[in-house]
């Protein structure tokens, strides 16, 4: 099947592990503090250097948002402002930026600045660089919420114990789910910006592994390791492949099942092959199949082929119902996980925001 309609991604044709689409409504978003993302970033700081780090809590502001704000605000470049990770602009996130800052000038000013509070500020010797954060808190609450209170928390508990599909979100395809209008448009030939031409490969990359688990959650094998797997290990993301063991062992189970080990998927590029074989790479090849174009595509861009775990743990989920309709949620996701992946297994939410 196909997850694409014209040049937009359907995220909603994406399978549930639970089987059928939750029956549970409600609200997301109905305002920016109902989704609260903190990012958990334990990098010590020296307390010197020539970067000025500032941990900010931003409201209606995405990170590009806040780093066009600051760099408005000290007149230093964007490109000298470092982040970890994106957060949404619908939301209130505290995260870390740092600023190329000469330590013989007095600390900016960076108050008043319409959306952004600065909670702290810190020097240090480098620049905050993408991914170095260990991950996300996130903290949702769900309103107008409808659903049968017994089988809400069956799913919550069964998200707890087994996790879910993780699938990349809407948020990675652009407004409306359109960015791959741009991943054609590149791999026609066009000339995008730097940016731009960033969102088209990720978009592009970020389909092709949607569809590959799709495919194996349809199949029911999107948690558990099948003939010829490349398998993740967690924490370090290393790759080895089922094909070098004799056999499924215990050990292997035993490991799958405490999370210490994922089955994986694609981030398509050039090569990336060597390490899957047999039924794992069957399932895959046959998916693929399906985007040849943008296979080919991501190829010719010299995109070097990766590896994403199919699965995400959400061990720290906890909830708690405030009234009847309203239900908050907190857990903890590692970088380049979605809260929304999260939500789709619980509950079906409209978003406010």
């Amino acid at each position: 099947m196909t997850l694409v309609d014209g040049d937009a991604v359907d995220m909603a044709a994406l399978a549930y592990a639970r089987g059928p689409a939750p029956a549970a409504r409600a609200v997301l978003r109905q305002q920016p503090a109902d989704f609260f993302v903190d990012e958990d970033c334990d990098i010590a700081l020296s307390g010197s250097g020539e970067h000025l780090w500032c941990r900010i809590e931003k409201t209606g502001l995405n990170t590009q948002d806040a780093v066009q704000a600051l760099s408005r605000a000290t007149g230093v470049h964007p490109r000298q402002i470092g982040f970890a990770g994106m957060k949404d602009r619908h939301a209130v996130t505290r995260q870390w930026l740092s600023i190329a800052w000469p330590i013989a000038r007095e600390l900016p000013d960076l108050g008043g600045i319409d959306g952004i509070e600065v909670l702290e500020m810190r020097r240090h010797e480098r620049k905050l660089k993408r991914g170095a954060h260990r991950g996300n808190r996130f903290v949702l609450r769900l309103r107008a919420l409808v659903a049968d209170r017994q089988t809400l928390e069956a799913d919550l508990e069964r998200v707890r114990a087994m996790g879910v599909p993780n699938y990349f979100g809407a948020q990675r395809f652009g407004h409306g789910g359109r960015n791959l209008g741009l991943s054609r448009a590149l791999f026609a030939g066009k000339r995008l910006s730097r940016n731009r031409r960033g969102f088209a490969l990720s978009a592009a990359r970020s389909l092709l592994f949607n569809a590959v688990v799709d495919a194996r959650v349809r199949d029911g094998s999107w948690n558990s390791l099948v003939d010829g797997e490349a398998v993740m290990l967690d924490g370090s993301h290393s790759v080895f492949s089922l094909a070098d063991t004799d056999q499924r062992t215990d050990e292997l189970e035993q490991r799958l099942a405490r999370f210490d080990i994922h089955p994986s998927g694609p981030m398509a590029g050039r090569g990336g092959q060597d390490v899957i074989s047999g039924r794992a790479q069957a399932l895959e090849q046959a998916v693929l199949a399906e985007y040849g174009d943008l296979v080919a595509g991501l190829e010719r861009c010299d995109v070097d082929a990766g590896r994403r775990a199919l699965r995400l743990a959400v061990p720290s989920l906890e909830w708690q119902f405030e009234d009847d309709a309203t239900l908050v949620l907190s857990f903890w996701l590692p970088p380049g996980a979605f809260a929304t992946s999260v939500l789709r297994e619980i509950v079906d939410t409209d978003e406010a925001g």
